[in-house]
This record gives C-alpha cells, structure tokens and sequence, in this order.
C-alpha cells in the first residue's frame, strides 16, 4: 500500500474518532447543566476542557465553549475542524474506501456544516450531538460491512484506537486529578452525577452498571474504564486492537522497521494486561501519563515505519 494511502486512512479515522468523542462529551456535560450547583457545573467544564486539550480561557459558559468546539472552523480540535480534515483525507484515497463509506461521509460532513450554533442552540443541542455520534457510529459499522479486511482497513482501525486510547486515559487523567485536588484543597467529594458524568462521556454507563451495579465507585469505575478487556471503550480494549493492527500491518507490508511498532505495541497492552487497579491508583497520574506516552510514541513509529520511511528502505 502507498504510504500516502496508508496515511490518509488512518487520519481520516483519527479524525472521525476525535469529532465523536467530542460531541459525546458536550452532550453529557450539557446534560448535567440543570442537575447540578453552579460550583459543580463550573468543576465539570473546566475538566471538560482539560480534557479536550481546549483553551481554558474559555472559561465556565456552555455558549462559548459549545461554539469553539463544535463550529470554530480555525480551532482544528472542533467537530467541524475535525470532519473536514477526515472528509478530505477519504477524498484523497476515494478510490480505496467504498462507495457507501463515502457517501456515508459526505452526507454527515454537509448536515453538519448545513446548521450553525445560533440553529444548534436555540432548537435541540442534544439532537445535534446525537447526530453526529450516530452518524460517525454508521460510518464505522458500514466500512466493517463494505471494505475488505485489509491493509487499509488495518490502517483505519489502528487509527481509530490510538485516538480512543488517547482520549480516554486523558480523560481519566483530568477527572481523577480533580479528585486528588478535592482532597487537598476542602472540596466536597465529587458528586455521584459528576461520576455518572465521566462513565457517559464513555458511554460506559450501563455496561459498568451491569458488571458493578449502580452503586458507582471511583476505583471500580477506573478499572473499568482502564482494564476492562471486554468493553470497547477501555484503554485495554483499545491496546489489544492496536496490537492486533500493527502485526496485521507487518506482516502484509513486511517493512524492516515493522518490529519496532510492534514492540511498542505490546508493551502497551502487556502494562494493561498485568495491571492492577489498587497498584495503579498509587500512582495513578504517572500511570496515566505514561499510557499516553506510549500511544504517542506509537504513533510516531508507525510514521516512522509505513509512512515516512526512506527510500533506501522501502527499496
């Protein structure tokens, strides 16, 4: 497979993951609005920027925040940002997705350019957001029913995992931070809506309630969301699939430099695999911060290996 090809498949489905994620976590944040303080609604934005790596100058006012992150075309970490960037890349590698997933992608990139935030706002936000999360849902299950299972299929669900890896350990990171910040500044603990919040922005709720029960606590929640083998939004879950893509894409490839991704890759799910919850929360940022270091350097190689390599090397 061309390095161009192989490139713009993974962005477009690193793209695609980043705008769902987002719009999955304004959607809970703007539903918690009415149920909670003004103290906790200001707490939960500002963990909501954090963890879309949003200018904190944005401040606690959901106007603004949902505007920069959904319709700001010059922030390239909003929706719109975000689907143009995926809908370009499938238009540069048109001919190697199918038919379907392109005009799955275009119709969802023009209902979301066709509203503006005034529409958005004044209407049905929740309907929005809805839209988007279930548009991109559609878009990834009609590739897994219309592409064959290939190297570029490979490339898009390496793409898609590493993005999921990444937002959600972020996401963990920023939300128990506040929980040691709680515990050394006087704050009250952390709400039961605020943990209800963080197990939606995964849409965790239900599946963490059937494994647990309602009954929500923070160290269960974390092993769930971190360690949970099953659920598809955990960071083990995604490790395993990583792994999966780059020894799919090594052997189909045979690149020289191949090897090196897959160390990476196994040493990420091996650290997920064999850990454990009580270990982890002694540490937990350090842990965290080192699951997301790793996804980068992953992401680097993967670069390094199938995308950027050099000439000598692809001869």
């Amino acid at each position: 497979m061309l390095s161009r090809v192989a490139d713009s498949l993974y962005w477009m489905s690193r793209y695609l993951e980043r705008a769902e994620h987002t719009a999955r976590v304004l959607n809970v944040n703007l539903n918690q609005m009415l149920d909670q303080s003004p103290a906790a609604a200001e707490r939960r934005w500002g963990r909501a920027l954090a963890s879309l790596r949003a200018p904190a100058a944005l401040g606690g006012d959901p106007y603004a925040i949902t505007q920069a992150l959904t319709f700001d075309q010059e922030n390239s970490e909003s929706i719109v940002a975000c689907m143009a960037a995926a809908r370009e890349n499938a238009r540069q590698v048109r001919e190697q997705i199918s038919s379907e997933m392109w005009e799955q992608l275009n119709r969802l990139y023009h209902q979301i350019r066709s509203v503006t935030m005034a529409g958005v706002w004044g209407d049905e936000p929740h309907e929005f957001f809805r839209t988007v999360k279930e548009g991109v849902h559609l878009f990834q299950g009609i590739t897994d029913a219309t592409l064959s299972y290939g190297e570029g299929w490979q490339f898009m669900q390496l793409g898609r995992y590493l993005e999921r890896a990444g937002a959600t350990s972020t996401l963990l990171d920023v939300h128990f931070s506040a929980v040691a910040a709680a515990q050394t500044t006087g704050w009250q603990e952390l709400e039961y809506l605020e943990w209800v919040g963080l197990l939606k922005s995964c849409t965790a709720f239900e599946a963490y309630c059937k494994v647990y029960t309602a009954d929500i606590q923070p160290e269960r929640a974390l092993e769930f969301l971190l360690l949970n083998a099953e659920f598809p939004r955990s960071v083990r879950f995604a490790a395993d699939a990583i792994q999966s893509a780059v020894q799919a894409i090594g052997r189909a490839s045979g690149s020289r430099t191949a090897p090196r991704v897959e160390r990476l890759a196994g040493r990420l799910r091996a650290a997920l695999d064999y850990g454990q919850a009580d270990e982890i929360m002694a540490d937990l940022h350090a842990y965290l911060e080192s699951i997301q270091r790793q996804s980068a350097q992953i992401h680097t190689a993967v670069h390094q290996a199938f995308v950027a390599y050099p000439a000598d090397t692809g001869l």
